[in-house]
């Protein structure tokens, strides 16, 4: 047997690999006028570190990396849309004197659906080589196709299950006015479905204005097996979710235009494009 080609093999399995993820979206607004909604949406984990040298997409028909398809990932869709994401990422992190940040990152966004995709937040999990979760950094983008980041760090390892705070500075919603803060939860457990054992993914981002809690958001989603047949089966179920994403915004803006929710004019973007 070629030894060498057996190790290659095995290596290549034990690169971590694009996971496709199940769950739902929920949303509520508790003032002036209660505002809630949820539904359910599919998102994918990249690991960024191995996203070039392990072959993202291997022996599947219906997902792919830079290129068309029912479902595709494009790098230039995330960071400055011009570098490599990880020479982007550990630019940024660098900048911001993170350098133990050295493990995998796993990059969780909506994949492109026939070409199109609108993130309002994808989140970079930045691991050290030991596993533990160094950084997190928040990509948020409004329908005015502007972007901000949000660096959550403390110096030392988060925990999953830790509230991390940020100062509002980005203009998202006609109806928030740009103050006030995010309070960020992050979850992971493992869920034993039938008789395997998958991941669960919890994000919680819940924002408050001088008056107290406002909006309670979260993102949840179970991992499932990224094959052709899940490929089909999610996009049978939704056939258009990230246009459903951007359709829903302005469709939830028109239920709070109606019910005479206070509307805040976009001000000028954050002259940095990071805060922590």
């Amino acid at each position: 047997m070629d030894t060498s080609l057996e190790s290659q093999k095995q290596a290549d399995v034990a690169k971590p690999a694009t996971v496709l993820c199940c769950g739902e979206v929920k949303h509520k607004r508790l003032r002036p006028a209660k505002n809630a909604f949820r539904y359910g949406v599919f998102f994918i984990r990249v690991p960024l570190h191995s996203l070039q040298d392990q072959t993202t997409g291997k022996g599947l028909r219906f997902f792919s990396l830079n290129r068309f398809n029912l479902l595709s990932f494009h790098e230039r869709d995330h960071g400055d849309g011009q570098q490599p994401l990880k020479q982007w990422l550990d630019n940024l992190l660098h900048k911001e004197n993170i350098h133990d940040a050295d493990g995998e990152v796993w990059l969780q966004c909506f994949p492109r659906v026939l070409a199109y995709v609108f993130n309002p937040v994808a989140f970079w999990f930045c691991h050290r080589a030991d596993g533990s979760l160094r950084a997190i950094v928040c990509e948020v983008r409004n329908t005015f196709g502007e972007k901000h980041l949000y660096l959550l760090e403390n110096g030392d390892t988060l925990g999953f299950g830790t509230e991390l705070h940020a100062k509002k500075i980005f203009h998202v919603s006609p109806f928030c006015n740009v103050e006030g803060g995010y309070r960020f939860r992050f979850m992971q457990a493992r869920q034993e479905v039938g008789e395997q054992t998958k991941m669960k993914y919890l994000a919680r981002i819940d924002y408050d204005d001088a008056l107290g809690p406002l909006l309670l958001t979260s993102v949840c989603g179970t991992e499932t097996e990224m094959s052709d047949s899940r490929i089909l089966k999610v996009m049978l179920r939704y056939p258009f979710m990230t246009i459903g994403v951007m359709l829903r915004i302005h469709l939830q803006a028109l239920r709070l235009w109606f019910k005479r929710v206070p509307f805040f004019s976009k001000p000028l973007p954050p002259s940095e494009e990071l805060s922590r």
